[in-house]
């Protein structure tokens, strides 16, 4: 059986976990277990290292399916399912460090740069505190964006040194922050580190190695597949559209099951009612696109990697603007349905409710903004120039 096959077969499990997670405001054991069952938690994982080594699009398929079926589970598999794909661009002894002896080890994440990483003899002081690091309590690790001075990139070029730090489990304390109205079985909790020492292969640059085709990432020599070469901006862009458009799918699902028998004061059923198909209609077709250009943009960084091909930063900018700006159309879609839903949806105990507040929060993410990407890529198209963005 395929991974989305053991998802599809697990959907009973994942749903009755779905709401114990919220409960509890993070996964529970079992519905982390199950994912792990499923082989999606090590779908991008080396398979040298006992992992899958799927191609990004049947990955991001199950990603995408989880996420219909247990919101919460699904964004946390695209987030914590993405480490493995990061931790194999690492140093080979990074690599044996975590996997030789654990080939489940995996990592929770925040790549926003809100604490301090300094370089120091032999590697970085990290300390600091990082947010929304969703999946940390199932997590053996953590992986932390952040500024560690400078890099030359080019004889004489120097630019901010962003990149990511891997940490283990006993070098960071869980701060449960995680009081919210959406996602909330996603246990986004904030990571607090006193003061750690890294030692300088558990550091990876963005800018070193994301930008320069003639200069791969340390892990690619070992790990040679062109899985390892798309890039990590796109790359973890999609990780969070996937689960997002699932999610959407599920709203959609549900609302029309809801309002297929919803009475109308008038005296018949809103299913006859030509304003509700437009609305459904119209919001199908949105979620749609968007999906496509899920699937072009998979497709596209894959072929690239496969050919060879290097994508500059106007060619990722429009593949970013693409896919988040179909989860924002997917999210502007939903809110007019969430409008002309019935009022009851107002109640915390509406099945609609809480699939509502999981689209707002998802929707929050800095990565599913278009506002940024949109801009440095209209720039890019009109030969003017804007503000830099991740890409």
């Amino acid at each position: 059986m395929t991974v989305l096959d053991e998802v599809r077969r697990l959907e009973p499990e994942f749903r009755a976990e779905e709401d114990l997670s919220a409960a509890q405001r993070s996964l529970t054991g079992r519905a982390f277990t199950h994912m792990q069952e499923t082989g999606l938690m090590r779908g991008l994982q080396p398979k040298r290292w006992g992992g899958a080594e799927l191609s990004l699009r049947e990955h991001l398929t199950s990603v995408y399916e989880l996420g219909r079926i247990a919101p919460s589970a699904g964004w946390v598999a695209g987030v914590m399912g993405s480490h493995p794909w990061q931790i194999a661009l690492f140093p080979e002894e990074t690599q044996a460090e975590v996997w030789e002896s654990d080939p489940d080890w995996n990592a929770s994440s925040s790549y926003a740069p809100t604490g301090k990483i300094e370089p120091v003899d032999g590697g970085y002081r990290v300390s600091g505190r990082w947010s929304f690091s969703s999946g940390c309590d199932h997590a053996q690790g953590v992986i932390l964006g952040g500024f560690a001075g400078k890099v030359e990139v080019a004889p004489g070029v120097e630019v901010p040194n962003y990149g990511s730090a891997l940490l283990h489990r006993d070098q960071y304390a869980i701060e449960d922050t995680w009081h919210v109205g959406g996602s909330r079985g996603t246990g986004s909790k904030d990571i607090v580190v006193a003061d750690a020492f890294i030692p300088a292969r558990r550091f990876l640059s963005s800018p070193l190695y994301e930008y320069n085709p003639d200069r791969p990432a340390p892990g690619m020599e070992a790990n040679p597949s062109t899985l390892y070469k798309v890039p990590w901006a796109v790359m973890f862009n999609l990780v969070l559209v996937a689960p997002m458009l699932g999610l959407a799918r599920r709203v959609l699902d549900d609302w029309t099951s809801d309002t297929a028998v919803r009475k109308a004061n008038w005296g018949g059923t809103y299913a006859d009612d030509p304003l509700m198909q437009m609305h459904l209609a119209e919001a199908e077709w949105v979620h749609d696109a968007a999906v496509m250009k899920m699937y072009d943009a998979i497709d596209t960084i894959t072929e690239a990697a496969e050919a060879g091909v290097f994508l500059d930063k106007r060619q990722r900018a429009r593949l970013r603007w693409n896919i988040t700006k179909g989860c924002q159309e997917t999210g502007f879609a939903i809110n007019k349905l969430m409008r002309v839903a019935s009022g009851r949806t107002v109640f915390v105990d509406h099945p609609l409710h809480r699939l509502y507040q999981d689209v707002i929060a998802e929707l929050g993410h800095a990565f599913l903004v278009s506002d940024g990407v949109g801009q440095y890529y209209g720039a890019a198209l009109l030969d003017s120039s804007a503000p830099e963005v991740m890409l």
